[in-house]
């Protein structure tokens, strides 16, 4: 199924008049779900099941395709995955579909996560409101996974259908509170990450800081994010060769980064890490290049290991690839 390159709005509303009653009822239904903390508190999965429900016709012609179509692996920093004219959340949607796919994207993320979120989506694009999302296969029934793109974002929620892999697969986010920041990057919401990687390296000696700093960093870019394997050479400091205090620092310090995410989806990521050779596998690197302000506090930095990859760009400004799997 393709999207159509275009969706007569007016036609849109008529085709969805005679649904609206059923979307309010799935409306009144999460209405009542418990509150943040609860024991019976619904998933962002549970959420995507009601949002899989309350679709109409129109809709699911739109942005609702097999699990196996090719749009749901691709990655992006600046993407929408169906039509952003007509497909935007904030046009396609009913209101009470609207607020599904908001406990859908909070659900991904911590109280403190999620609020950073918000404010990078005001900043980079007007708000939620503004982004796409698609839907692959059917909750319920077979493997699935609900896909959110649109500036500076592409996040996932699947239920563990996409084997081998944490958050569902490769996921992206970013922050410009101006295109070309500055050094301290102020307001950006994500820009903490990289003072704890800076605090990593910080507590390397003279030798170690040789290893891990680099010149030449990979590209900005989908390609960033292929996993190397167990064989591979990566550069940069071996984990391995930190001592224990610095290895206790920098398992506090990844935790700290896996912060803004769900509890479920940090338990995946570091039992990926553990399944593959744990903390002594990973590599640190750091750029000279785009140093902003000539200050030491290294822009471009990134931690690989043989089936993890995270790498921050903070130059212009923020932009993050993130991609753990169980087996690379």
């Amino acid at each position: 199924m393709t999207p159509p390159a275009q969706l007569n709005r007016r036609t849109f509303l008529k085709a969805t008049g005679t649904t609206l009653a059923a979307a309010a009822a799935v409306q009144s239904r999460t209405a009542g779900a418990a509150p943040q903390g609860s024991a019976t508190k619904k998933t962002s999965e549970n959420y995507v099941k009601l949002f899989h429900e309350s679709l109409t016709e129109t809709q699911r012609e739109f942005m609702h395709f097999p699990f196996d179509h090719p749009l749901r692996k691709k990655i992006a920093n600046n993407w929408d995955i169906v039509d952003k004219k007509e497909g935007a959340i904030g046009k396609l949607y009913t209101s009470g579909q609207q607020e599904i796919l908001r406990n859908i994207l909070q659900g991904l993320f911590t109280e403190d996560g999620y609020k950073r979120l918000q404010r990078q989506m005001q900043d980079d694009a007007g708000g939620f409101e503004k982004y796409t999302c698609a839907l692959f296969g059917n909750p319920g029934e077979e493997n699935f996974e609900w896909v959110f793109t649109g500036r500076h974002s592409t996040l996932r929620a699947d239920g563990n259908s996409v084997k081998n892999t944490a958050f569902g697969g490769p996921i992206f986010y970013g922050h410009a509170v101006e295109f070309n920041e500055r050094p301290d990057h102020p307001g950006n919401v994500w820009w903490h990450q990289a003072r704890l990687a800076n605090k990593v390296y910080e507590s390397l000696d003279g030798q170690q800081r040789e290893k891990a700093l680099l010149d030449k960093a990979p590209p900005d870019s989908p390609k960033t994010i292929i996993l190397k394997g167990q064989e591979a050479e990566i550069p940069g400091l071996p984990a391995s060769e930190l001592s224990a205090d610095q290895k206790e620092h920098l398992e506090k310090n990844l935790k700290a980064l896996l912060d803004m995410f769900r509890p479920t989806d940090v338990e995946e990521v570091m039992q990926c890490l553990k399944e593959n050779g744990g903390i002594d596998t990973l590599r640190l690197a750091y750029y000279k290049k785009n140093d902003l302000g000539d200050d030491g506090i290294w822009d471009l930095w990134r931690i690989e290991g043989p089936a993890f990859i995270w790498h921050f760009r903070g130059a212009p400004h923020v932009h993050t690839w993130v991609n753990i799997a169980h087996n690379a």
